[in-house]
């Protein structure tokens, strides 16, 4: 690692971040950050707000307080598309458009990783073959290796994913793990959500646990 790289900004930085619903505190205040090429997994149980913040930090609801910077500067709306890919627990498809027409769809909108196209993504994730087949008519492993797709085929440094291995076999699994430690070593990073560390990528990780809001939250 050069000097350079030492004084780099991390990618993703949150500092007293926190957010309330009708009033009642769901996390925070939160600080925490993440740096390219590393992991940071976010564990807690139902209701701690692990897939709150997440949204949080993708744009799609607003803190109530605290700050988030993206590479070292403040996130705002145009610099949060650039560089956050946000993967939900909902699949974000038309359900009929293709597999192929989805993805192409998406990477119109969004733009695509150097050098990677839709029908090799497909085969990637282990749906070569379904190139045709419209979404609502995926198994839900099957969409969530659609969204696996989606998600490799981003330029986006920062993956923002909520509960990557729900649906997954053992080898949807490791295809998960596989893709988080390619984006990493391309100087990506990952926030990955989780229940427990049953499933957790093998890369250099930084640990957030998140608890309900009565007992407060540890980075």
């Amino acid at each position: 690692m050069t000097a350079a790289d030492r004084s780099a900004p991390p990618l993703l930085a949150a500092r007293g971040l926190h957010f309330a619903r009708n009033d009642d505190p769901v996390f925070g205040p939160l600080d925490f950050s993440v740096d390219a090429g590393e992991a940071l997994l976010v564990q807690g149980g139902n209701g701690s707000g692990k897939t709150t913040l997440l949204r949080v930090l993708a744009g799609l609801l607003r803190a109530d307080g605290g700050e988030v910077d993206v590479d070292g500067q403040r996130a705002r709306a145009s610099r949060r598309a650039r560089a956050i890919a946000y993967m939900g627990h909902l699949p974000g498809f038309k359900a009929d458009l293709s597999a192929m027409e989805n993805l192409s769809f998406l990477c119109g909108l969004q733009g695509r990783r150097r050098n990677q196209l839709p029908i090799n993504a497909l085969a990637i994730v282990g749906l070569g073959g379904y190139e045709d087949a419209l979404a609502r008519q995926l198994s839900a492993g099957q969409k969530k290796r659609l969204s696996l797709a989606r998600l490799w085929l981003s330029p986006a440094p920062l993956w923002l994913l909520d509960e990557p291995y729900a649906n997954l076999d053992l080898e949807g699994i490791e295809l998960v793990n596989r893709m988080i430690q390619a984006h990493l070593r391309s100087g990506g990073a990952a926030l990955v959500t989780t229940h427990g560390a049953y499933a957790a990528p093998p890369v250099r990780t930084r640990m957030l646990e998140m608890v309900r809001p009565s007992s407060g939250a540890i980075a």
